[in-house]
C-alpha cells in the first residue's frame, strides 16, 4: 500500500504542516535539552535507531534500548536489548536525558518502567515522551480489539509490516496516570500537553480521511476536548535533591 494517495497528501499539506507533526515536536524538545557532555537514552529506539543516530556528535554518550533485534551495529551507539522495566546494566543516576516515542502504550508494566526511569536518571535529568492518548478513537478501537488481531489489521490499514506491530497495553496514556506514575516514583511533571495530527489510521479511504481531518481540526479548536486528540506529550524530571 502506498504511504499516501495524492489527494490525501494534499489534505495533509493543507491542514497539517510538517513542523506541527508530533514526532517533529518531540525531536525539537529533546534537542533543546541536548548538551555535548550529556548521556542520552532512547527507550524503544527501533531496529536501526534512526533518531538516536541523528544525535551523533551532539552528546557524550548515546544509549538505545529495544525488545527486538537490532539491524545495525554502530560503535558510536550503545545498543542494548532491554525492557524499559528492567534496564540492567545502565547504572543508577547516569542518564541526563531519556526519551521515547510511540512506546509507552506498549509497556505492560508502567510502574516498573517509571521506577527504572527514575533510577537511571541523574538528579535534574528528564524523560520526554510521546504516546497516544487513550481517549483518541484510534486507541479506543485498538483497546477493544484483541491484540492478536492488531498485526493483520494494521498491515491492511497502514501498510506496516506485521513484525513491527506490538501489543497495546495503555497503562500510561491518560493525564491522570502520567501524573500519578510520576508522583509515585519521585518525578515531577515539567510539561504536559495533548497534540493532534492527521488521521493516519484512515489513510486507506479518502472519504474517511477527510472526516478524520475535520474532526482533528475541531478538537484542536476546542480546548475542553483536547484530551480526545491523538497524542499525549510530556516531560518528567527527577528533582535535583
Amino acid at each position: 500500500m502506498p504511504e499516501f494517495t495524492p489527494t490525501i497528501q494534499a489534505l495533509i499539506d493543507k491542514h497539517f504542516p510538517p513542523e506541527t507533526h508530533p514526532y517533529r515536536l518531540l525531536e525539537e524538545q529533546v534537542e533543546s535539552y541536548l548538551s555535548p557532555d550529556a548521556t542520552v537514552l532512547e527507550i524503544g529506539c527501533g531496529r536501526a535507531a534512526p533518531v538516536l543516530t541523528k544525535m551523533k556528535g551532539r552528546a557524550a554518550k548515546l544509549i538505545g534500548i529495544e525488545v527486538i533485534d537490532f539491524t545495525v551495529q554502530d560503535p558510536d551507539l550503545q545498543l542494548l536489548t532491554r525492557d524499559v522495566a528492567d534496564m540492567h546494566g545502565i547504572p543508577d543516576n547516569s542518564v541526563d536525558l531519556a526519551f521515547s516515542r510511540s512506546v509507552m502504550e506498549h509497556v505492560p508494566d508502567a510502574e516498573g518502567a517509571f521506577r527504572e526511569i527514575a533510577r537511571v536518571l541523574k538528579p535534574g535529568g528528564r524523560y520526554v515522551f510521546l504516546t497516544p492518548s487513550f481517549y483518541d478513537y484510534g486507541s479506543l478501537v485498538a483497546a477493544a480489539i484483541p491484540n492478536k488481531l492488531h498485526p493483520w489489521i494494521v498491515r491492511r490499514v497502514e501498510g506496516r509490516a506485521e513484525a513491527d506491530t506490538f501489543p497495546t497495553e495503555y497503562q500510561c496514556n491518560t493525564k491522570r496516570t502520567v501524573y500519578r506514575l510520576a508522583d509515585d516514583h519521585g518525578l515531577t511533571v515539567e510539561h504536559f500537553r495533548f497534540l493532534g495530527q492527521y488521521p493516519n489510521y484512515l489513510k486507506f479511504n479518502t472519504f474517511l480521511f477527510r472526516i478524520g481531518c475535520r474532526y482533528a481540526k475541531f478538537l484542536e479548536r476546542t480546548p475542553a476536548l483536547h484530551h480526545l486528540q491523538g497524542w499525549l506529550f510530556a516531560t518528567v524530571q527527577k528533582p535535583e535533591t
